[in-house]
């Protein structure tokens, strides 16, 4: 098989990619319509920056937990109630819009809903990976192949969202995200994972907890790369709270044209992770570092665009640097990381992501009301060039620890 595409030698893999490429783009059609529908409810640069929030902080409190039970029992089990749960979730949006019952205030409260069930989804589902890939060779490459799987669903899905939006209304993006969840439920019943074997020894929650940061204290590559994501989660990758103004007040346009922004920054994105699925040997941290410098360019030309033809190139920079460095991230995290602690690990990432991430949303949408979306996106990308700068310092300028 060819090497770019080895991990699909493993059925179960094979099953869950199918059934996870058709839920992602229902995932970015709503998380696209969820966009437009709040800007329009209120015309708030703040209120998109607490859409944000809502849908992201609840994971922030409960991640860690979400690691202990994902280390403690079946990852297969809980993947397939979260994804059950979100379902539902995306159903009871769907029919909130559909018979005109809604609000932001009740699309802030889904939101939190959706948060919640995220929080036990993430540390379950990217370990349950490396459960299905039987040669531990294929690991890099399923990672990979899993983010290209995503950014696919980021080209397709707000492009479709804008359509859907524009011609038959957010209800009906909302719908169809529920009903593609039916496809990744389906794919998980057609597995056959191996039988769960729970830890012979279950200590305490907090205990568990303390023990995981205690690991990653230790082991300087994955503190390294978690601090990172903190710091770019914070100030850098919020930016994308900003996509509605600019496709609306900016460059003029409708539902279609934020469509159009999130699928070139997709195909950025992809083009990036088929390079990290067909490359065989490169240092990862310094391509994690790279793709932060081209994020930070990207963002500080974006931010001065007027013609929107133009800016639609530059945002293929800005997707390229904005989901390669979290697939190398996660691909150094979970080779590093030891199978017993791979949960816990990754409960401690989904911290960092949304944790920050609901932060600086909030943060970004208060500062453009008062500076504006041009100078606020500007900044960002002048804060990613700093963060690259530091941590090549810490990462690559000095010997491995």
């Amino acid at each position: 098989m060819n090497n770019t595409f080895r991990a699909f030698r493993n059925r179960n893999y094979a099953l869950f990619f199918c059934g996870q490429s058709i839920s992602q783009i229902g995932t970015w059609m709503q998380r696209t319509a969820i966009s437009w529908v709040i800007y329009s409810l209120t015309d708030s640069k703040a209120m998109l920056g607490l859409s944000v929030f809502a849908q992201q902080f609840p994971s922030f409190l409960l991640s860690l937990f979400g690691g202990v039970v994902a280390d403690r029992h079946s990852r297969y089990r809980i993947v397939l109630i979260t994804q059950t749960a979100s379902m539902i979730q995306a159903l009871t949006l769907a029919t909130l819009v559909l018979t005109n019952h809604y609000n932001a205030w009740s699309i802030l409260a889904l939101g939190v809903m959706l948060g919640i069930i995220n929080a036990f989804d993430v540390p379950a589902r990217q370990p349950m990976i490396l459960e299905m890939i039987t040669n531990k060779e294929d690991i890099p490459n399923a990672v990979a192949l899993n983010s290209t799987m995503v950014n696919i669903a980021r080209i397709l899905g707000p492009g479709l969202s804008g359509l859907v939006l524009h011609n038959l209304g957010a209800g009906i993006c909302f719908s169809l995200n529920a009903l593609s969840f039916v496809a990744v439920i389906g794919s998980l019943l057609l597995m056959k994972m191996p039988a769960f074997t729970p830890p012979p020894v279950r200590k305490q929650i907090f205990t568990e907890l303390r023990e995981g940061f205690k690991y990653i204290r230790e082991v300087r590559i994955i503190r390294m790369v978690l601090l990172l994501l903190l710091c770019l989660s914070f100030l850098v990758i919020p930016y994308d709270t900003l996509e509605a103004v600019f496709a609306r007040d900016i460059f003029k346009g409708n539902a279609e044209t934020l469509g159009a922004i999130g699928s070139f920054a997709g195909i950025g994105s992809i083009l990036g992770s088929l390079f990290l699925a067909s490359a065989k040997k490169i240092d990862l941290r310094v391509v994690l570092l790279s793709a932060i410098a081209v994020l930070g360019v990207g963002l500080m030309v974006f931010s001065r665009m007027t013609n929107l033809h133009v800016a639609l190139g530059v945002a293929l920079l800005m997707g390229f640097g904005t989901l390669m460095p979290m697939t190398v991230s996660i691909t150094i995290v979970q080779m590093e990381a030891a199978q017993h602690m791979r949960s816990r690990v990754m409960s401690y990432m989904a911290l960092c992501l949304f944790g920050m991430l609901p932060l600086g949303s909030l943060m970004v949408g208060a500062i453009s009301e008062h500076v504006g979306a041009r100078a606020t996106m500007f900044g960002q990308g002048v804060m990613a060039l700093v963060i690259a700068g530091v941590f090549w310092g810490l990462m690559v300028g000095r010997k491995k620890a």
